[in-house]
């Protein structure tokens, strides 16, 4: 009976620092992605100067009070979707950060030789969620006029997210994209003008 009550403390020690673990690893996930995910922090690098002074001057800042942050377009907020906002930190954080490095954004015109890459791998990201961040905002989009309404219902039936057609509302303009063949060929191609 005592070795029991032993082999009971060892092992219930052990399952409540797994536990206390678990808990604490869970607490840094959200506090880490928190922190990582404001402007404040994506503008550090100075090449995201350039899109968050763009965001400030779009329709989609002050509408209605609203002025997104960075996070709010390109990390999808909520439990539901911690996984993809780690992975997006993760993965595109790390990329964005060596590339950060080695490429030379000092000017404009620097940052614009390689706009279009970067808002194909934005737009990418978009239409791997279903724009999800867009739905965010957008649950329950009521489109003005006739041929508006019928693009959603065709945008419902044959499986396209919100990026497909609305490209280039906030950041500065470049080519669009068709995301369903870049997906398809696994890599960028343009959309026909």
């Amino acid at each position: 009976m005592a070795g029991s009550r032993s082999r009971l403390r060892r092992h219930g020690a052990a399952l409540a620092a797994g536990v206390a673990g678990g808990v604490l690893l869970v607490l840094l996930a959200v506090g880490g992605e928190a922190a990582l995910s404001t402007t404040a922090f994506c503008t550090s690098c100075h090449s995201m100067s350039y899109p968050a002074a763009e965001l400030r001057k779009s329709t989609h800042y002050g509408a209605l009070g609203a002025n997104p942050e960075c996070r709010d377009c390109h990390v999808p907020q909520g439990l539901a979707n911690l996984h993809l906002a780690l992975a997006t930190h993760l993965v595109d954080g790390a990329r964005e950060l060596v590339l950060e490095f080695r490429h030379d954004y000092s000017t404009i015109e620097a940052f614009d030789a390689r706009r279009l890459e970067m808002a194909h791998h934005a737009r990418m990201n978009l239409k791997r969620w279903d724009s999800v961040t867009c739905r965010a905002c957008h649950r329950d989009p009521q489109p003005p006029g006739a041929s508006a309404k019928a693009a959603h219902a065709r945008m419902r039936s044959h499986g396209a997210t919100c990026i497909d057609c609305h490209q280039n509302l906030v950041h500065d303009e470049v080519d669009e994209t068709d995301l369903d063949a870049s997906l398809a060929q696994g890599r960028m191609v343009l959309r026909p003008q």
